[in-house]
């Protein structure tokens, strides 16, 4: 009896020393559009519901295994996925997070974001004063003005004769009526959120034609790079996402590219 139990010991020991080593681990740096290394970053496996943060180089290290989802988090920073590939444990992971662009001033947030959108949007939205703050501004500016504005016209008296007194202009009137019935049917251009602009550049990638960037050696991180470039400099989802136009997004995209091909050397077969 007593063989017995050293014998199942050893053996759930074996066991539970296979399935530790048997554990996977991917390793990387991390850093921001100058290439400087970045701390303090959250990645999650969002597969298996693991943490790990980035030392003062930008280096990380998390169990993974091969097509584990990984997330990068900061503030003030755009949040970034990466799938765990074969080759990711045997070559470091090279992750850029590129800055999002600030709409309002910075205000220093006490809840630390975990990277589940529906979680964080719960604790980041207005307070109570700030809505009401807007809310008030908002009626002042609705509000008609009480006071009179001074006009900024010629007296009548040093004024010509005009002959088109009394006369309706077709012309003008047929033109304004125009282009009233294009701007109540146009959809009113909004900022995106988050995850409309990702759909946006999911879209993009999917439906326009980027040959041109892989002639200049652009892989697949290359080319998301560049794409987060033309959409911060050109605001391309806050113009495009609900009125999809690819002639003109192309256009928007390779007229970014000659100042992008600037700043990073780029040169093409």
């Amino acid at each position: 009896m007593k063989n017995n139990f050293i014998k199942t010991s050893i053996a759930a020991l074996s066991l539970m020393t296979a399935q530790v080593f048997a554990q996977q681990k991917v390793s990387g740096n991390i850093t921001d559009e100058e290439h400087v290394n970045m701390s303090a970053v959250s990645v999650l496996n969002i597969t298996k519901n693991i943490q790990a943060v980035s030392d003062v180089s930008g280096n990380f290290t998390i169990e993974a295994d091969e097509n584990d989802e990984l997330r990068f988090v900061k503030e003030s920073y755009y949040r970034t996925d990466k799938i765990i590939k074969k080759e990711s444990f045997t070559n470091p992971m090279n992750v850029m997070l590129l800055r999002a662009e600030t709409l309002i001033p910075e205000v220093k947030i006490e809840y630390r974001p975990t990277g589940n959108l529906e979680k964080d949007n719960q604790h980041l939205n207005d307070s109570k004063k700030v809505a009401k703050l807007k809310s008030s501004m908002e009626e002042y500016i609705k509000s008609p003005i009480s006071e009179p504005i001074a006009k900024n016209e010629i007296p009548k008296t040093f004024q010509g004769h005009d002959f088109n007194a009394g006369q309706v202009n077709v012309i003008n009137v047929i033109g304004e009526a125009v282009r009233l019935i294009k701007k109540a049917s146009a959809p009113k251009i909004t900022a995106p959120t988050f995850g409309e602009t990702q759909d946006f550049l999911k879209r993009v990638k999917s439906e326009i034609d980027l040959n041109f960037l892989k002639r200049y050696g652009m892989n697949e991180e290359g080319i998301d790079h560049f794409l987060y470039y033309a959409e911060r400099v050109n605001h391309l989802s806050k113009r495009f996402r609900k009125t999809f136009k690819p002639s003109e997004i192309a256009y928007e995209l390779k007229t970014a590219f000659v100042e992008y091909s600037k700043l990073n050397k780029l040169s093409g077969e």
